[in-house]
């Protein structure tokens, strides 16, 4: 057992309150009990690391899923005009059927929820009994990989020669006994960045200048009070049916006109304050009577259906059971500009401590920010219980027959944490921004660019919920009500994009990686980059790189700077482990982690070889033409030994292929490189390949093709059939050219474009098409 491989290395060390400390030994610390930290500790317990500490600052597990309380799994994207689910992949996958697996035993539906922006949904309870299960087999007494400690919170980080060595804790209540970890490697999962925080990483909170990214929402400074700016926290409120009066106490510091804006049964109430325009006012029902049979964002939202956990009334699931989660727009909490009450609070602690970033402030400082969000939760469910239930049917809705649920094991029925948006953020080898994501079209496509170290595929809108507060009067005693702004909002769209893995590696020290929010991303991106899954998938790509340096005996930094490794560590992540679904990463629709082709079809995706470029479908069973054919098989001979130069497309050999056919290069390089093709025939470009063709053509490349192909030659060749056969003929043999000296370090620019390594998305590709150099026969731009 775990337990017993540390005991020999228990030391003794006295905390200020008097009490020993433990010295933990392991090869990966896990910071954070969030659903980042449980997939990295989980991930990594899969690929082979034998002694893991996973620390969290309370008792439960699971982040979003349960700790903070967002039950509601958003994750939708658009598809063909309508919002669906953007396609699961890895350890969310397997939450997901472990989260259906509970709803249908409970409920006898997977998904009961019938909410407006959710489809899959799950009560605290149950996603606590969830990760608890999930970690299980790993922990002392099974395998014994993974210790797990809790509440503890981090207070120091030592370093030896830049790398973390050693990390230390402190209990939450000051009382009990702290520890210290040594590891070789450490994953900060926390809420908060506080170990990349206390180890002096470099990190940024806050909205970053126009000047830094060159993003179109940034703001251009200079900055004042507002450089505290960002996405605000919410303590969530999960309700469950009841049949008696449950209305709560009337909250300290409550205050009616804080709410009027919540819903529009006081809507008349609010104008009559004097709010200025920009306040904002939430013009909607609080309730509606639907089960939204057309799906996710499509009839009338309400507060009460809006984040719905169980629809017991529709599904006939009997008294006492219908759960719903408030997280409406008018209990968010930003993050600066705090009412008096807490501006005095936090002065109280320190000097300027209420013009601190929420990142840098202590706990007990943060506490006081947190709490002060909890009576602001709470005010809006007096409202609706109170103000807003005088004005609706008691035989529809009734909210004071909905009492805060007790599966948190609070005191005050409340989650053990808030609803966390954005935090802080890692300075990594790649800031992923704005530029690199933003939507180009009506619909998501694919992102401007596509890294090719790509560890997920994401996507999500820009997505802001109030960043601002404004006071009644401009009096910071007076009541307060959440402002959007004009670039900080959730209307801008982006594209499907890949997540690199240079943003989860820090610049600087080593023995560290990013994981859940403290990612290496631009503050616009951050509200793109936060969802349940996109979050586990950090896990897990933080998890895998762990296990990949640990057992190649590297730093993180060297593995984002060598080709090969990379691609070992995305086949990894693309093949799962013990028999676990694989990451997609390459955002295709409606690639599955069970399709045959997943890995081909991912692997050439990213480096590369073949991509479906006009639609976000791989659609394994298209057919392919043969000037498409004939791409897929230049580009991937390019990867092998010997690969031959491009041959010049000044002039074409076919009629029916002109030279403004972006295919022409590739089709004449086929022709030069030994294909068997008659140039006094047409190419006919756009007709169906088949199998004898594939057979032919991989054969004249020297790419070892299956003697089944020409068995059966007349077979129109689809998508499918060609990912799984050029992968498989190149999978072992690709020979990666030598990196220039001082790849990925400072002032170093790899691909001559003007953009030095650290700040290109695409650091092998001159042209910036997201197609590397060595595959791009168009003329490469002179360097800059």
């Amino acid at each position: 057992m775990f337990r017993s491989l540390i005991v020999c290395c228990l030391a003794l060390f006295v905390t200020r309150a008097g009490v020993a400390n433990e010295v933990l030994e392991a090869d990966l610390l896990v910071v954070g009990g969030t659903e980042a930290g449980v997939a990295a500790a989980v991930q990594a317990a899969r690929c082979g690391v034998r002694r893991i500490v996973l620390v969290s600052d309370i008792d439960m597990l699971g982040g979003q899923f349960c700790a903070e309380g967002v039950g509601a799994i958003d994750e939708w994207t658009t598809y063909k005009a309508k919002r669906v689910e953007f396609p699961r992949s890895g350890t969310f996958s397997e939450i997901i059927d472990r989260v259906h697996a509970w709803n249908g035993k409970r409920f006898g539906f997977i998904r009961p929820g019938n909410g407006f922006c959710s489809s899959e949904t799950i009560e605290p309870a149950g996603a606590a009994r969830i990760f608890e299960d999930w970690i299980n087999p790993y922990n002392e007494a099974n395998s014994g990989q993974i210790e797990i400690r809790r509440s503890l919170r981090p207070t120091a980080v030592q370093l030896e020669k830049g790398a973390i060595r050693r990390v230390v804790f402190e209990s939450r209540d000051g009382q009990s006994s702290g520890c210290e970890v040594q590891a070789r490697l450490t994953i900060d999962a926390t809420d908060w960045g506080d170990v990349i925080r206390l180890s002096g990483a470099k990190y940024a909170a806050g909205p970053d200048l126009r000047s830094r990214f060159d993003e179109p929402n940034a703001p251009d400074g200079p900055l004042g009070i507002d450089r505290n700016e960002m996405n605000p926290i919410s303590y969530c409120l999960v309700l469950r049916e009841t049949s008696r009066d449950a209305t709560i106490d009337q909250p300290a510091g409550y205050d009616e006109r804080t709410y009027l804006g919540t819903s529009n049964a006081t809507t008349a109430d609010f104008k009559q304050l004097g709010w200025p325009p920009k306040a904002q006012q939430m013009d909607v029902p609080a309730f509606v009577a639907t089960s939204y049979p057309e799906g996710v964002y499509s009839a009338q939202v309400s507060i009460y259906t809006h984040r719905r956990l169980v629809d017991a009334k529709h599904l006939q699931l009997g008294e006492n059971k219908e759960t719903i989660l408030v997280n409406w727009p008018t209990q968010d909490y930003p993050l600066y500009d705090y009412p008096q009450r807490v501006v005095d609070h936090l002065e109280a602690t320190e000097k300027g401590a209420s013009l601190k970033n929420i990142v840098d402030m202590t706990y007990a400082q943060r506490q006081i920010v947190f709490d002060d969000a909890k009576l602001h939760a709470l005010g809006m469910l007096y409202h609706l219980q109170t103000a807003v239930q005088k004005k609706l049917d008691p035989k529809q809705i009734d909210f004071r027959r909905l009492e805060l649920v007790s599966d948190f094991g609070t005191p005050d029925h409340l989650p053990p944490k808030p609803y966390v948006r954005e935090g802080l953020r890692l300075e990594s080898l790649y800031m992923l921004r704005e530029g690199d994501l933003r939507m180009q079209r009506d619909e998501p496509r694919w992102a401007r660019h596509m890294a090719a170290d790509s560890v997920f595929a994401f996507q999500f809108n820009i997505d802001f919920h109030p960043t601002r507060r404004v006071f009644l009067k401009d009096d910071r005693s007076q009541p307060w009500v959440n402002v959007h702004t004009a670039n900080r909002n959730w209307s801008t769209h982006t594209d499907r994009a890949c997540f690199p893995l240079r943003s989860l590696i820090p610049v600087e020290i080593n023995g560290l990686l990013g994981a859940s929010k403290n990612l290496g991303v631009s503050s616009i991106v951050s509200s793109a980059v936060r969802l349940h899954g996109q979050m586990m998938l950090s896990g897990q790509a933080a998890g895998t790189v762990a296990a990949h340096c640990l057992r190649e005996e590297i730093q993180p930094r060297a593995l984002a700077a060598d080709p090969k490794q990379i691609r070992a560590l995305q086949l990894a992540l693309v093949r799962g482990v013990e028999g676990k679904p694989g990451v997609l990463l390459w955002p295709y629709q409606d690639l599955r982690a069970d399709d045959l082709h997943f890995e081909a079809a991912n692997m050439l995706a990213v480096l590369g070889v073949y991509r479906v470029e006009d639609d976000v479908d791989f659609a394994p069973f298209a057919p392919v033409s043969r000037a498409d054919l004939a791409v897929a098989l230049t580009r991937a001979r390019r990867l092998l030994a010997k690969a031959p130069d491009w041959a010049a497309a000044e002039t074409t050999s076919f009629p029916d292929v002109p030279k403004s056919d972006s295919r022409a290069a590739n089709i004449e390089s086929l022709r030069a490189w030994g294909a068997k093709l008659n140039a006094a025939e047409p190419f006919a470009p756009n007709q169906t390949a088949d199998w004898k063709t594939l057979h032919s053509w991989m054969a004249a490349l020297g790419m070892n093709p299956s003697g089944g192909l020409s068995a059966r030659g007349g077979l129109p060749l689809t998508r499918a059939e060609l990912v799984q056969h050029v992968w498989l003929a190149i999978r072992g043999r690709i020979e990666d050219a030598p990196l220039p000296d001082g790849f990925l370090q400072p002032g170093h620019d790899a691909d001559g474009d003007g953009r030095e390594d650290r700040e290109d998305p695409l650091p092998l590709d001159r042209n910036n098409n997201s197609l590397p150099d060595l595959l791009d026969p168009a003329p490469v731009p002179a360097a800059k």
